[in-house]
């Protein structure tokens, strides 16, 4: 039969042989089962068969014509025997059409097509068309299918072998439906380790891992051969229950029992080990396996990275590639975000014409991972251009495109696209709003801020959580309206955060607040070693206000608790290679070239209106960071930048702390002397420098 004409001959049927549903009853096997010696329930015996009952209907039916219907009705024996032989020659050619229709993976066809076989009541359908079926409605993920073609086949009496049995049960797990999945498994009359490998891998992926621990432990002792599958599906629910020891214990199993050489055995292994934070056991497994493929080298760069070691995954990657080992989207994902980390621009730019390159050019995945990149180091325009080449984009892209214009001091691009985004029916998370409320407060769109805010629990359905009301805090805070930042954390529907407090007192440090700001500084005190900045903040307002007793108690507190400061480093790349500094750093090769280049810069922007900056209440800087002002490890980093490369190249640093005021406004007067664009991001945000001002609006 002409698979090109399914619909067009099964409409003609579904007229001529089109009737009305008969009421729905209930179906239940009364057999019993054994199975070594053990009894079972009858199978579904709990499953209730009633498409009415499910709100399940399928569409209407035409009348019959009266022709038809004067046929069907007609006594002559031998006619009627006819028009048995031909339901039984339509019903075989709809089964094979189905089968064709999956094969071709139009499963919704499919489905459509089996609806003709329900309205006939006809129970004649094979093995082989059910098994097509099956697979149609794990293709299309379909619980309205998975229910129709089950309830078919109980109320047909169907006789399900262990094949049969075990594609039953995959569809309902594919499909989501643990509960029934596990009623199902539990009254099978026969198992075997494809049955103990569906229900488990199921319950992994549904995230029941101590009920997959559980079965494992059951099928340890009822079979004698456990695979390297069931091994592989345990080390993911180890790692995800992030605990190493019950992965150690599988591990020392499968050596036993000779199947870590398993490929898909030794990337699980991987995989838990990164996840449950060892990283060193995870390396040394790949380095033991005979033959390394993408998944493995994606699954250790993959746990590099999780880990910060960024170097350490780049050097990955690039030793995946001249192992000549094929990179797929997922290797390029990984990289950029590593590039973001790392504000390698260059690596990036390779990594993107790779992408292109090897046919992930439209790879959602990896586009967004671009845009991510692009929006927060600079490029702004580069990420636009890559969203807009997306022919698919999910949540996911629209709010990393959102965020970058908000990093970037462009709130205005970021609410329209936010209106966008709702205007094309994409339904906005949690992380949307952070991303467009944050966009607000960098921008200071207050009236935009509170009309978002109001919106998530009212239109969207969405309710605030403790990152919405830091927003909001931090944008009272912007405009100068402490009290009411103060009410809004005091009315909050849940206990005040750090990040709230914090939020509160970096508005009273930058508006002088000082006793609104110790009293935010002593909640944040109380709350345990979050927010050490904080601590900072407090040990400063309390010098500047003259109570020494007071910072001598903050001083004991942090040395009792064992906290002290790190020195501030920046980091820079030029020319593939990252280079650190720290305050009156000396260390570097070309120190005696910095320093006077340094000096040399001071001088200029001191013409433009420069005056050093000694008295600030700064968030992460001790005393020896204030005497040495000049030669802060950031003003050293873009130093060595502007003697290391071209006058169009942007800079790009990281810093460990939140930038201070003297460099904030000495790094503006940079970008506006010697014309380049500058991207720092410190412990608080994205700032991005050009032509003397900053993304950030000097509030941060």
């Amino acid at each position: 039969m002409d698979i090109s004409l399914p619909l067009d001959q099964s409409q003609s049927s579904y007229y001529r042989f089109a009737c009305s549903l008969v009421k729905p009853t209930n179906f239940k096997l009364n057999e019993h089962f054994s199975h070594k010696n053990k009894h079972y329930r009858a199978p579904f015996s709990q499953f209730r068969c009633s498409l009415i009952d499910q709100g399940l209907k399928p569409r209407p039916m035409p009348k019959p014509l009266k022709r038809e219907e004067n046929i069907l009705n007609k006594d002559d024996e031998s006619k009627l025997g006819d028009t048995q032989l031909d339901n039984s020659n339509f019903t075989s050619g709809v089964c094979g059409q189905i089968e064709k229709l999956v094969m071709c993976k139009r499963y919704n066809e499919a489905l459509e097509l089996f609806e003709i076989l329900e309205c006939e009541n006809d129970y004649d359908v094979t093995d082989g068309t059910y098994d097509a079926l099956v697979s149609a409605c794990i293709g299309m993920r379909s619980i309205r299918g998975v229910k129709r073609v089950f309830g078919h086949m109980v109320n047909s009496g169907f006789d399900l072998d262990l094949y049969m049995m075990n594609r039953v049960l995959l569809m309902h797990v594919k499909c989501g439906m643990m509960i029934d999945a596990r009623h199902l498994f539990e009254e099978m009359p026969e198992r075997n380790l494809v049955s103990w490998n569906t229900i488990i891998g199921g319950l992994v992926d549904s995230g029941d891992y101590l009920d997959a621990f559980r079965l494992f432990l059951m099928i340890w002792d009822e079979e004698s051969d456990v695979g390297s599958r069931t091994f592989a599906t345990m080390f993911r629910a180890s790692a995800g229950l992030e605990l190493i020891s019950p992965g150690q214990q599988l591990h020392s199993c499968a050596l036993k029992m000779g199947v870590c050489h398993d490929v898909f055995v030794s990337c699980t292994l991987i995989d838990m080990y990164s996840k449950c934070g060892n990283i060193e056991d995870a390396r040394f497994v790949f380095d033991k396996m005979r033959e390394k493929t993408t998944v493995a080298w994606n699954s250790i760069i993959a746990g590099y990275a999780l880990h910060g070691y960024s170097e350490e995954a780049l050097s990955m990657y690039y030793e995946m590639q001249y192992s000549n080992i094929k990179l797929d989207h997922f290797t390029y994902s990984i990289i950029v975000r590593v590039c973001t980390r790392l504000a390698s621009l260059v690596h990036a730019k390779q990594a993107h014409a790779g992408l292109v390159r090897n046919g992930f050019g439209l790879d959602i995945v990896a586009n967004t991972a671009l845009v991510d990149f692009y929006s927060k180091w600079g490029r702004i325009e580069d990420a636009r251009n890559v969203f807009d080449r997306m022919p698919q984009k999910n949540v996911i892209s629209w709010n990393a495109l959102i965020s970058g214009y908000g990093n970037h001091g462009r709130g205005t691009e970021a609410v329209e696209l936010f209106e966008r985004m709702v205007s094309e029916k994409m339904v906005p998370n949690h992380v949307t709003f952070l991303a467009v409320l944050s966009s607000c407060c960098y921008s200071g769109l207050f009236n935009h801020g509170w009309k978002i805010f109001q919106s998530m629990s009212r239109d969207y359905k969405v309710k605030p959580r403790a990152m919405h009301y830091t927003c909001m805090v931090e944008l009272l805070g912007r405009e100068g309206l402490l009290d009411e930042a103060f009410a809004l954390i005091k009315d909050a529907p849940f206990n005040p955060t750090v990040n709230m407090w914090a939020a509160l007192l970096t508005a009273c440090r930058v508006h002088k607040n000082f006793v609104l700001g110790k009293y935010a500084a002593e909640k944040i005190y109380g709350m345990g070693p979050e927010k050490l900045s904080s601590y900072v903040v407090l040990l400063n307002i309390y010098n500047s206000a003259g109570k020494l007793d007071q910072a001598a108690n903050v001083v004991r507190a942090l040395r009792r608790k064992g906290l002290r400061m790190l020195p501030v480093c920046t980091w820079i790349e030029v020319k593939k290679q990252p280079h650190v500094f720290f305050t009156g750093d000396k260390s570097h090769a070309q120190t005696k070239e910095i320093y006077v280049h340094l000096d040399e810069v001071m001088s200029e922007i001191s013409k433009h209106g420069y005056v050093p900056e000694g008295n600030n209440l700064l968030p992460d800087v001790d005393e020896r960071e204030e005497s040495m002002l000049l030669h802060h490890s950031e003003k050293l980093a873009i130093v060595f930048g502007l003697i290391s490369t071209s006058s169009s190249t942007p800079l790009l640093l990281v810093q460990s702390h939140r930038i201070c005021n003297d460099c904030h406004n000495s790094i503006k007067l940079i970008s506006k002397v010697y014309k380049r664009e500058i991207v720092v991001r410190d412990g608080s945000r994205f700032h991005h420098f050009k032509d003397g001002t900053c993304s950030c609006g000097d509030y941060w």
